[in-house]
């Protein structure tokens, strides 16, 4: 994917982004997740039922890698069981760190697979991962995994 795709696919899901500020109801999980150096501080909210996202929905302020990312990541979880989230989310986590990866796996995440030439902005790219990481340890919790 060359750089003004990449480019283009950034902006597009910072200024519209999939899921933002849809409302939810009291079945929803909900899950903040912040960067404690910026301004990004997300509420992210997930629907899941029989170990599948079901919907999801994010409200909050942040920059626009932490806000794209969020809108691509959490457009693709939705429909996926538990399972393919996790390998979604591996395969995510080698890319960011510059290990080998799966491309197929990862569809429009790619566009931040050069996000290592800004170290400072790998928090970004990874701040709606922690939640999703931390909505499958609370599932884990309750269901005593």
């Amino acid at each position: 994917m060359n750089k003004q795709l990449r480019r283009e696919i950034i902006l597009d899901n910072y200024q519209h982004p999939f899921h933002k500020d849809k409302e939810v109801d009291d079945s929803y999980i909900k899950v903040n997740t912040n960067n404690e150096s910026c301004i990004d501080n997300l509420d992210i909210y997930f629907k899941v039922e029989n170990g599948v996202i079901l919907d999801v929905s994010f409200k909050g302020e942040a920059c626009a890698i932490s806000t794209s990312c969020s809108s691509i990541l959490l457009r693709y979880l939705v429909g996926k069981n538990l399972n393919e989230v996790k390998v979604i989310l591996d395969e995510y986590n080698k890319m960011i760190n510059e290990e080998e990866y799966d491309q197929d796996i990862l569809k429009d995440l790619i566009v931040y697979s050069d996000i290592y030439l800004q170290p400072n902005r790998k928090n970004c790219a990874l701040l709606p991962v922690k939640a999703v990481l931390r909505l499958l340890d609370n599932l884990g919790e309750k269901n005593g995994n």
